[in-house]
């Protein structure tokens, strides 16, 4: 099984949204989350550190500019879904990444907190 850490470019970059107020309280993210093409596009348009910004995880020993390396996405590459937060504390729970559990909880209740 692979191991994470907390890809603390990602957590700084979802706060600012969040205060910003670029977020997405309701959501089915099985179907809104990106998919290949999306990845892709925003790659092709953005290059690697900033797709970076939207993966809390990063994926130990893999390779930087692989999306191997990046893990637990939490926005549709404009906003941040509160839906992929439940996902991201959910997976990474399940799984005992603590860190990142950890870090998207936080960011979950700091969207709750945002959004009243």
């Amino acid at each position: 099984m692979a191991s994470y850490s907390v890809n603390p470019d990602a957590v700084a970059h979802a706060r600012r949204l969040i205060d910003a107020r670029q977020y997405v309280l309701d959501s089915d993210w099985g179907a809104v989350q990106p998919g290949a093409e999306e990845q892709n596009a925003f790659l092709a348009a953005h290059g690697w550190p900033q797709y970076a910004e939207w993966h809390l995880g990063l994926t130990d020993g893999a390779s930087d500019e692989t999306k191997a390396r990046y893990a637990f996405v939490f926005g549709d590459f404009r906003r941040v879904h509160r839906t992929a937060l439940i996902a991201s504390v959910y997976r990474a729970s399940e799984w005992r990444h603590k860190d990142v559990e950890l870090a998207a909880h936080d960011l979950l209740q700091h969207l709750d907190a945002t959004s009243r």
